[in-house]
């Protein structure tokens, strides 16, 4: 089992997760970031701190929630590994509660990530 990050991390990104992280599985965009899930080793500690909910374990998501399965692969591909928590988008906490977000989902990687 992997952990998935999905839509409701898009424009909010407040990346808690990275922090915890014991294998620096995480990669960064522009407004999202994804989980390598060659690199995941299942500890589910991201999923616990994350504010938005964003992140999930693989089994469990249905719907089009299985989307950002192919989505985290496709980008922890080219995405840069983020090991420190970034700067935190300005309106992340209004973007918490916007659904349907994946057509603001910007597919280039951040260029400050560290």
């Amino acid at each position: 089992m992997s952990y998935v990050v999905t839509e409701a991390c898009i424009r909010c990104k407040f990346m808690e997760c990275v922090e915890v992280c014991p294998v620096q599985a995480f990669r960064a965009g522009q407004n999202f970031v994804v989980i390598d899930p060659s690199v995941c080793v299942n500890c589910a500690i991201c999923e616990l701190v994350c504010p938005a909910g964003a992140i999930r374990a693989k089994e469990t998501l249905a719907g089009k929630d299985r989307d950002y399965i192919d989505i985290n692969i496709q980008f922890a591909k080219t995405w840069p590994v983020i090991t420190q928590q970034g700067k935190v988008p300005d309106d992340a906490e209004t973007w918490l509660t916007v659904t349907d977000k994946r057509e603001f989902l910007l597919p280039t990687p951040d260029p400050e990530a560290q």
